[in-house]
Order: structure tokens, then sequence, then C-alpha cells
């Protein structure tokens, strides 16, 4: 069970009280900011493998969601609107065409309510009927738990009193040989899935899924980000790096089971998820943003894994359903396992 201790972490610019919340387990650290539930750091042996900010300040004027929970609807919606239940919703077009991530003030800037429970940092908050788009007031609640082997888990619950969708995640950007470091070199990632859904000029799937065998995408077997991001593939240009959704399950809910592994620098960061569906990001658009202790971060810097629904999924009857019908309970959980390497192997 974690240690937790707060302190606080500044006002953000309409006023609002943000804490910061440190848990302390074996030799490992995480700090979680209430604003954005952030996830700023992710410490082993004196190296932070997250990337952020040194202060609010910064988060607020950052839009590259670093560490944030993402949501209603994490990834895109296309065309940013959908149709539910007879009715037609419009969104915010942040991303292009596209509803990006919840939209223009999603859940990444909400100062989320906090409270210890049962050794465990919960953190809640309410969206209201219409906010960015969405019907139903939704109430979230998103637990996290450190363990003395390294286990980061965050489990998500969300219900609303209307139909709507709902897709939350996790938005940290990573770098095993510490955040600073600036490069993908020497890292090799290995992710559990034999295709991707197809993806459009505006990065908007098309529907149809494409096998990874032969192509950058097959990651069954590990490989090193700079030798795959170095390979041709029009998928590869679209997103101008790799930035898809890797499929993982065909249904909204599956069993928790191992989703993707990256080693580097002697540590090994595991992914385990509910979730269908794992959206590797490379951070192919960072673009210099300043960073903690004077790190600037530039693009292919990091790479996300985020858990997540398949994108667009409104749009698309195959794909497993993103809507929440009123008072059901969306309940989702990943852990992310930090861990040092001997000899290629993880250490407890």
């Amino acid at each position: 069970m974690a240690d937790w201790t707060r302190t606080p972490f500044g006002v953000t610019a309409d006023g609002r009280a943000v804490e910061q919340w440190t848990a302390r387990a074996g030799g490992y650290r995480a700090d979680v900011l209430t604003y954005g539930g952030i996830l700023r750091s992710f410490v082993v042996e004196g190296r932070d493998v997250v990337l952020g900010c040194d202060t609010l300040a910064d988060y607020e004027k950052q839009d590259k969601y670093f560490g944030a929970l993402v949501g209603r609807v994490a990834n895109r919606i296309g065309g940013a609107a959908f149709d539910l239940n007879g009715k037609h919703y419009s969104l915010a077009a942040n991303n292009g065409p596209n509803c990006l991530h919840g939209g223009i003030h999603g859940f990444h800037e909400a100062v989320w309510e906090a409270a210890i429970r049962h050794g465990k940092l919960v953190l809640s908050h309410i969206s209201p009927d219409g906010e960015e788009g969405f019907p139903g007031t939704l109430r979230a609640e998103v637990s996290y738990d450190l363990t003395s082997d390294g286990m980061l888990t965050l489990d998500y619950r969300a219900v609303s009193d209307q139909d709507t969708l709902c897709n939350l995640t996790n938005h940290s950007y990573f770098n095993l040989m510490g955040h600073g470091y600036g490069s993908l070199e020497g890292q090799r990632v290995q992710i559990y899935a034999s295709a991707i859904t197809e993806n459009d000029a505006n990065s908007t799937p098309t529907g149809a899924l494409l096998a990874v065998e032969g192509t950058p995408f097959d990651l069954k077997i590990p490989r090193e980000f700079l030798r795959g991001l170095a390979m041709e593939h029009p998928q590869l240009t679209v997103g101008n790096g790799y930035d898809h959704n890797f499929v993982l399950g065909t249904q909204p809910v599956c069993p928790f089971e191992l989703a993707a592994r990256v080693t580097g620098g002697g540590l090994c960061l595991e992914c385990y998820t509910t979730q269908p569906g794992l959206q590797l990001y490379t951070a192919n658009y960072l673009d210099g943003v300043p960073g903690k202790g004077g790190a600037v971060y530039g693009p292919r810097s990091a790479f996300c894994l985020e858990t997540q629904n398949w994108p667009d999924a409104i749009h698309h009857s195959a794909f497993p359903s993103p809507v929440l019908r009123a008072g059901e309970e969306y309940r989702h959980t990943t852990a992310y396992r930090l861990a040092t390497l001997s000899g290629g192997e993880v250490v407890p």
C-alpha cells in the first residue's frame, strides 16, 4: 500500500486551487495533480520517466495533454458530431475536422476532487449535461494505486443520467531513459496485437482493420522505436510516425491482460488493460515544449500508451460500442508496471 502525501501546486488562472499528491511504495514514487488528474512523475532509482512541467501555469499553457486524464471521449470523433437515439450532437472541431480528446475544455482541464480511500488516491469529477456538446450529467471517478513492485494502477468508473458516450484514458508521455533524454534511441516496443485500425488523411479511422504482419506495425516481436519509425508505410506518413490504435479485442470490456512492453536504459514498462484498444503515439507533434528541470521536449522524444476504446467508434457499427447507457457503469482498469532489468529479465 502506498503512502500518500499532499502539497499545494498553485492556483489556476481562473482561481482554482490545485494539489499534488505523492505516492511512495518500495523504491517508487508517483506524483499526481488534481488539475487534469495529471501523472506528473513516475520515478524509480532516481529516474523520472514521465514528461511534464515545473509549474501549473506551464501545464495550462501547453496543449499536449501531458500526463492528463482525457474525456469524455479519448481520441477522435470524425466530423466533430454524432447521432444518438435519433438526435444529432455537434462537438468542437479541435483537430482538423475531428473532435479530439473530449473537445476544447475536456477533462484534462478540470480540477478533480481528491480523497484517499483504502490506501488509494481517488479523483472525482462531475461533467454537466451538454458540456462540450455531450448529453447527460456524467460522474467520473479515477483511482490511483502504487505498489512496492512498481505497479501503478488506474481504475476508471463513470455513470451518466442519460445515454452518452464515454471513453477515458491517461495521456502520459514516457521515456525510459529519463523524461529529458530527448530521443527514443535505445528503446524497444512490443505490442500484443495483430491489427490496427486504418486511418485516413485526417487520422480518422476508415472502418477498416489492417493486419500488422509485414509492416512497421508488427510489434509482436520487440522492435526499436527508431527502426520502426524509419520504415516506409502510408500509415506512418499519415500520422507522421506512430499514432495508431492497436486492436487488443473486439468487445467494449476485455480481460485484464498484458498489452504492451517497452524496454530501454535498464528499465521495463509493461502496460496491462481491460480496454479493447491501445493508441501508440510517438510524440510526433511535440514542438519544443518547455519541460521539467529545463528540459525541452521535441518530436519523437517520448511514447504514449493510451488504453482506450477504438477511435471514432460511434461511426462504425463493427467497432466496440462507446455508448454508455443511462444508469449503467463504465468501468475499466489500466496498469503501468515499471521495473528494472537484469540480463534482460524483469527484477521484482
